[in-house]
């Protein structure tokens, strides 16, 4: 027995030697998995350059990428604008033009509605649950067949939990102070708001703060108080608030030409998968230890009047995105393959968090 222990133990050291071997530049005579390639891919983001959190993440992913694969993958990231506009990273990458995007899901409903799901549910699950669904209740596979018609693999790369409400120059005390209020809010939470009552747009984030301030939009949602003071919201507007009812949670996405991704060998295909995980815990730990410190900073330095949706007017907000859910499930096919995968696991888990992550909260409060 230890002969045969001893053997593993020099399999296993000449695997790990293997496998620092195949890391080098010249990978031709590295078995399995190394196809001698090296691939120079470039990423295109719907982020400002650097931007805390969202542009960060998609820096690291990259350079997880390039590490992970020793150098046999090598990734050039575009911010917004750089090479293609915040907005048609999909485009880009779907033809090939870039073989990389980060961003979000929410803003191809264009495409097809259906996307929208995997970005972010008005009222739906947060982080946790929408992972557990994406991980162990078969939303990654959904995932994949919605974009496999448009040439594109999809992984998960990014959480930023629980958003806010928004910004907005005026105070909300009932549904009818959303009533022709102009507000950049994208994705289903857009129509949502519509409904309400409110004009919704979209605009990139670059372009966010002077909308703001010139008065072209009256409020405006982004992400949260890490992200929302790096863009000087509080300069425009001076209520903030809170929950982001609209995004529970924003899941962002890495998104891989898969004509690009085909030629990868199995290895650096895992390795692509890796390091969109690593970029999943990452962000949400960026998140979690900057946006409370930020929303100090917005509070007592810069006088910003944090507020708490009325009741009635988050309850109003909640009828109708049902409505709109259930609606979009009547009339497209996919919407409501997703959707009702999406609902079949949040009724699953519920339950579970009644008594385990909400009553903890309330203990601990």
């Amino acid at each position: 027995m230890k002969r045969r222990d001893f053997v593993a133990g020099v399999g296993l050291g000449v695997l790990s030697t293997s496998i620092a071997a195949c890391s080098k530049a010249d990978t031709t005579n590295c078995e399995p998995g190394a196809s001698g390639q090296n691939f120079k891919w470039n990423m295109v983001t719907s982020w400002p350059p650097m931007f805390p959190g969202l542009g960060t993440g998609a820096n690291y992913l990259g350079q997880a990428i390039e590490k992970a694969s020793g150098g046999r993958i090598t990734v050039k990231v575009y911010a917004a604008g750089e090479l293609v506009p915040a907005l048609e990273v999909f485009d880009a990458v779907s033809s090939g033009s870039v073989q990389l995007g980060h961003t979000g899901a929410y803003y191809w409903k264009g495409k097809s509605p259906a996307t929208q799901l995997f970005g972010a549910v008005p009222f739906g699950m947060n982080a946790t649950e929408y992972g557990g669904w994406l991980y162990q209740g078969g939303g990654q596979a959904h995932y994949n067949k919605l974009y496999d018609r448009f040439n594109l693999v999809p992984f998960l790369a990014g959480f930023s939990g629980v958003q806010m409400g928004g910004w907005f120059n005026r105070e909300i005390n009932s549904v009818d102070d959303l009533k022709g209020l102009k507000m950049r809010i994208p994705g289903l939470g857009g129509e949502v708001f519509t409904r309400a009552g409110g004009i919704s747009v979209n605009r990139p984030g670059g372009e966010i703060f002077t909308a703001l301030q010139t008065g072209d939009i009256d409020a405006t949602e982004w992400v949260g108080p890490y992200n929302d003071l790096s863009l000087g919201f509080y300069k425009a507007a001076k209520y903030y608030y809170y929950p982001g009812w609209h995004e529970p949670n924003a899941a962002l996405e890495c998104i891989v030409n898969k004509d690009a991704f085909d030629q990868l060998p199995d290895d650096l295909k895992e390795v692509v998968q890796l390091a969109c995980d690593s970029t999943t815990i990452r962000m949400h730990a960026e998140y979690t230890r900057n946006n409370p410190r930020s929303l100090r900073t917005l509070v007592d330095q810069h006088g910003v009047k944090l507020r708490e949706f009325p009741r009635d007017v988050l309850k109003k907000l909640q009828s109708i995105s049902t409505e709109v859910l259930n609606e979009l499930s009547a009339r497209h096919a996919d919407f409501k393959e997703i959707y009702d995968s999406y609902t079949a696991f949040y009724e699953e888990v519920q339950p579970w968090h009644d008594v385990s992550e909400r009553s903890y909260y309330k203990a601990r409060s």
